[in-house]
C-alpha cells in the first residue's frame, strides 16, 4: 500500500495546528509553574545563573541564622551583666548601711546578706549562657582558660584569607576577678562577720574596702556590657545587610526564570484563538478534496 499523500494546504494547516498545540502546552506549563524557564532545556544560561543565585541566597540564609544566634548569645551576656550590676548596687547599699549601723550585731547580719548577694553574682555568670555558649564564664572547662568565645561568620567563603567574621571574646579572667574575686577578698574569706562585726575603725576599714571593690566591679561590668553592646549593634547591621542581600539575590534569580503571568495569559488566549482558526482553515482545505469525491 502506498503512502497517503496530503495536499499542500492540508499539510500546512496540520503543521500550523501542531505548532500551535506545542505553544499552548508551553504556555499552560508556564502559567501552572509561574516559571518561563523550568529546566536547562528552556534556557540553559538563565537556568544555571538563577540556580547559582538561589544557592548563594540559601547559604546566606544559614549565615543569617548564625548571626541571629550570635546576637541572642550577646544579649544573654548583657542581661547577665545588667543583673550583676543590680546585685552589686544592692551589695554597695548593704555596705553603706553597715557603716552607719551602731550595733555590731546589725553589721554582722548585713555582712551575711552581703556574702549571699556576692554568691549570686557568681551564679549569674554561670547561668548567662545561650545555645551552649557563655560569654561570662566558660561552661566546658576550668575558668582559668577564660570564658567562651563567640565566632560569627558573615560570608559563605571557605578560603582562610577570604572569610569575613567577627570574634567576640568573653569575660577575661582578669575582669572576672575584678567582679567576683576582688569583692570576696575585700570582704574577707575567713568570715566577713568577724570583720564587719568589730567595733571602731577595723569594721569601717573592712567595709570601705568592700565598697571600693564593688565600685571597681561596677566599672568593669559597665565596660564589658558596653563592649558587648557594640558587638551586638555590629551583628544587627550585618543581619540587616544579609537579609537585604538575600532578597536581592532571590529577586535577580526570579527575573531570570519567572514568567509574566499577564503576558502568558494573553498568549494563551491568542493561541487558543489561533487554534480555532487553524481548525477552520483545515476544514476549508479539505472541502476541495471532498468535492472530488462527489464526481464519483
Amino acid at each position: 500500500m502506498g503512502d497517503i499523500t496530503l495536499t499542500s494546504a492540508t499539510r500546512n494547516n496540520l503543521l500550523s495546528l501542531q505548532s500551535t498545540s506545542t505553544l499552548i502546552g508551553r504556555t499552560q506549563e508556564r502559567l501552572a509553574t509561574g516559571l518561563k524557564v523550568n529546566s536547562a532545556i528552556d534556557d540553559a544560561l538563565a537556568f544555571f545563573k538563577a540556580r547559582n543565585l538561589n544557592a548563594r541566597a540559601s547559604d546566606l540564609g544559614a549565615i543569617k541564622d548564625n548571626i541571629s544566634n550570635g546576637i541572642s548569645t550577646i544579649k544573654a551576656a548583657i542581661q547577665g551583666l545588667e543583673a550583676m550590676e543590680a546585685v552589686l548596687k544592692q551589695m554597695k547599699a548593704l555596705a553603706q548601711s553597715a557603716i552607719s549601723a551602731p550595733e555590731s550585731s546589725t553589721r554582722a547580719k548585713l555582712a551575711s546578706q552581703f556574702n549571699e548577694l556576692r554568691s549570686q553574682v557568681d551564679n549569674l555568670t554561670e547561668d548567662a549562657r545561650f545555645n551552649g555558649v557563655n560569654l561570662l564564664k566558660n561552661t566546658t572547662a576550668a575558668f582559668e582558660s577564660g570564658s567562651d568565645q563567640l565566632t560569627v561568620k558573615f560570608n559563605e567563603r571557605t578560603e582562610a584569607n577570604a572569610i569575613n567574621q567577627l570574634v567576640v571574646s568573653g569575660l577575661t579572667v582578669s575582669d572576672y576577678n575584678k567582679i567576683i574575686a576582688t569583692s570576696a577578698q575585700a570582704t574577707g574569706t575567713a568570715g566577713v562577720t568577724s570583720v564587719w562585726g568589730q567595733t571602731g575603725t577595723a569594721a569601717v576599714t573592712g567595709i570601705n574596702a568592700a565598697i571600693r571593690a564593688i565600685d571597681s566591679a561596677l566599672v568593669t561590668v559597665r565596660q564589658v556590657a558596653q563592649n558587648f553592646g557594640t558587638n551586638s549593634a555590629m551583628l544587627s547591621i550585618r543581619a540587616d545587610f544579609t537579609t537585604n542581600l538575600i532578597n536581592t539575590l532571590r529577586g535577580g534569580a526570579s527575573q531570570l526564570v519567572n514568567a509574566d503571568l499577564n503576558e502568558e495569559s494573553a498568549n494563551l488566549l491568542s493561541l487558543q484563538t489561533r487554534q480555532q482558526l487553524g481548525t477552520i482553515s483545515l476544514g476549508i482545505a479539505q472541502q476541495s478534496e471532498q468535492s472530488i469525491l462527489r464526481l464519483f
